[in-house]
């Protein structure tokens, strides 16, 4: 049987592990939680090709636990239950190392199927370990979510993907025995998109497509020698990070035109149209916002609309978003506003609430002054009356500046006749 090379070098244990050190080094929180044998449930965040069921591998024979893997793209909850019962009877019922279940893509997993691991995560009947290359804030039900720990697993880097070239060329026992020579590395590594399995099957084909035992490998060999469609949109590699983000700075850039095109290479690619949808309702708010309130509003109908439809009608729904997005006048003045709210927050922390504005439910509230002087808003002419809503400390902080546009420009007019000299717009 003809083993790909990325798998013959899989690694085995955590020292051949490379790349995470933020978790599996020394100081890494798996590392530390591995060599005490206490593993909690965990998911496996991260981008494909970059060692999250090598990890899973690993920590099961490093703690010595019973293994058990399914995949959420072709597993059902019957196929959950049989595990789970199996998981049961071979982790015995004196032993504190439970089994340990691993499951790739749990993002693919339905609510009733990520439902049916529930009892048994929650019970110890096994450690749980879900892959995700998703957001799983997004993907996984908050329930089994807040019974997990997430692990952000990083893209390799240059050395670390270099590193792998190197560990096949001296450890692998076919490529070890042909005669090569790594002289450039660049274009191995840009059509790899930072997967290491994609690098080393790359690498794989190259060097066994020679009939001699003696390759010089350069970028000019690697680019003329592998077939690759660069215009391919591919959902799992680095176009996916490319392509999102060609598309939302086309939208930003009020450039409908290109913006179609991308979403057109992400549908026939086969992304997730919820993924793309849930992009678009950010980008309505970050950098539309008060510019044309009616984009998010748009944008919102657009996420329920394509959850109901799907694919493939939801495509003409997110085109219509899409153009109306970035031909829509643009202001992240709400995504500013926000973001010195925070940063003053975090820098001058909690600061006491004017009594004015404070709620007084009850009498002994009343008596210790919370409320007084409250100003009514309408009970005053254009319902408005001038009063201190800040904390004492950042009385007069100006906060959200109206954007350049016709509709923030109302705003600021608006603003300026009430806080002109409070605020100075």
């Amino acid at each position: 049987m003809n083993i790909p090379l990325a798998e013959r070098l899989r690694p085995r244990t955590l020292n051949d592990y490379i790349s995470q050190q933020h978790l599996v080094g020394k100081d890494g929180i798996l590392y530390q939680q591995i060599k005490s044998g206490v593993i909690p449930s965990l998911i496996l965040w991260g981008p494909p090709g970059i060692g999250k069921t090598t990890l899973a591998n690993i920590i099961a024979n490093e703690s010595e636990r019973p293994f058990f893997k399914l995949s959420a793209i072709n597993s059902g909850v019957k196929d959950i239950r049989e595990v789970i019962d199996k998981a049961k009877k071979s982790g015995g019922l004196f032993t504190a190392k439970n089994p340990i279940l691993f499951i790739d893509e749990i993002h693919r997993f339905s609510k009733s199927q990520q439902d049916s691991l529930l009892e048994a995560v929650e019970k110890g009947w096994v450690t749980l370990i879900g892959a995700t290359t998703e957001n799983p804030s997004f993907e996984v039900i908050s329930a089994l979510l807040s019974r997990c720990q997430v692990y952000t697993l990083n893209a390799f880097s240059k050395d670390d993907l270099q590193s792998l070239l190197k560990r096949a060329l001296k450890e692998d026992n076919i490529i070890s025995k042909l005669n090569i020579e790594l002289k450039e590395t660049e274009a191995l590594l840009r059509l790899s998109g930072g997967d290491a399995r994609k690098l080393l099957n790359i690498f794989e084909l190259l060097v066994t497509s020679f009939e001699n035992d003696s390759v010089v490998i350069t970028n000019e060999l690697v680019l003329k020698q592998v077939q690759t469609k660069t215009a391919r949109y591919d959902k799992t590699g680095e176009q996916h990070y490319d392509i999102i983000s060609a598309f939302i700075k086309s939208i930003r850039g009020s450039d409908p035109n290109a913006a179609v095109y991308y979403l057109a290479r992400m549908i026939e690619g086969g992304e997730d149209v919820k993924f793309i949808a849930r992009r678009l309702l950010i980008l309505a708010s970050e950098d539309i916002g008060n510019a044309n309130p009616t984009a998010l509003v748009i944008a919102n109908n657009t996420f329920q609309a394509v959850c109901v439809i799907g694919h493939p009608e939801s495509r003409i729904v997110l085109s219509q978003c899409t153009t109306y997005l970035a031909s829509s006048p643009k202001s992240n003045a709400a995504y500013e506003a926000i973001n010195k709210a925070q940063q003053l927050v975090k820098d001058t922390g909690d600061l006491s609430v004017p009594m004015a504005i404070r709620n007084a439910p009850t009498k002994l509230m009343k008596e210790l002054g919370y409320g007084d002087q409250y100003k009514y808003a309408h009970s005053y002419k254009n319902n408005f009356a001038e009063q201190e809503f800040l904390p004492e400390e950042i009385a007069n902080t100006k906060l959200y500046e109206p954007g350049h546009n016709q509709r923030e420009q109302a705003q600021r007019n608006y603003l300026k006749g009430l806080w002109r000299e409070k605020y100075g717009y």
